[in-house]
C-alpha cells in the first residue's frame, strides 16, 4: 500500500543538489522547493554595481538542482545572468535534460529573463519545459519555454 504523502530527499553532491522525489503528486512541493533554491542562489550574487540580485535554480530530469546567480563586472558587458549561470553549470557537467527553472529577484512583478537568457533557454531546453518566475513577495508566473520566447532563433535557422 502506498502512502499518500510525498517525500523529497535533497543532498549535495559536487556542485549541485540531488533532489529525489517519491510518490506522484508532489508537483507543488517541487515548485516551492525550486523557488526556495533560487532564493538561496540569489544570496550568492556578485552585484557591487547594480545591487540587483537574481537567483536561478535549474531542475534536471534526473532530480539534480543547479544554482545560478548573476555575476557583474566593472566592464558591464562581461556580466552573466543567473539563468545562464545555472544552465552553463549544468551543461558543462553533462546534464542536458531539464524539467524546470525557477528565477527570483526583488521586483514588483515576477522577474522576467532578459533577451539573452531567453535565447539561451530556448536553445538548451525543450519548448515544453516549465519556467517559474517569481519575486520576493511570492508572486508567481508559470509558463513554458515556448511561451517565453515564441519564434526563437534556432539551429534550424542557420544556413549550412
Amino acid at each position: 500500500m502506498h502512502s499518500t504523502k510525498d517525500f523529497v530527499l535533497v543532498f549535495k553532491s559536487n556542485d549541485c543538489l540531488i533532489h529525489m522525489r517519491f510518490e506522484k503528486g508532489s508537483e507543488q512541493m517541487d515548485k516551492q522547493m525550486l523557488m526556495e533554491e533560487a532564493k538561496k542562489a540569489r544570496e550568492l550574487a556578485y552585484v557591487p554595481y547594480s545591487k540587483f540580485k537574481v537567483g536561478a535554480a535549474l531542475l534536471t530530469t534526473d532530480g539534480k538542482v543547479y544554482h545560478g546567480c548573476n555575476i557583474e563586472n566593472a566592464a558591464y558587458s562581461m556580466c552573466n545572468c543567473a539563468e545562464r549561470t545555472a544552465l552553463f553549470k549544468a551543461y558543462s557537467e553533462g546534464d542536458t535534460k531539464y524539467e524546470a527553472i525557477a528565477v527570483v529577484a526583488d521586483t514588483k512583478r515576477p522577474v522576467p529573463p532578459c533577451g539573452a537568457c531567453r535565447q539561451v533557454i530556448s536553445e538548451l531546453c525543450s519548448k515544453e519545459m516549465k519556467v517559474i518566475l517569481t519575486n520576493l513577495n511570492g508572486d508567481v508566473q508559470e509558463l513554458t519555454v515556448g511561451e517565453l520566447l515564441p519564434g526563437a532563433f534556432s539551429p534550424e535557422d542557420l544556413n549550412e
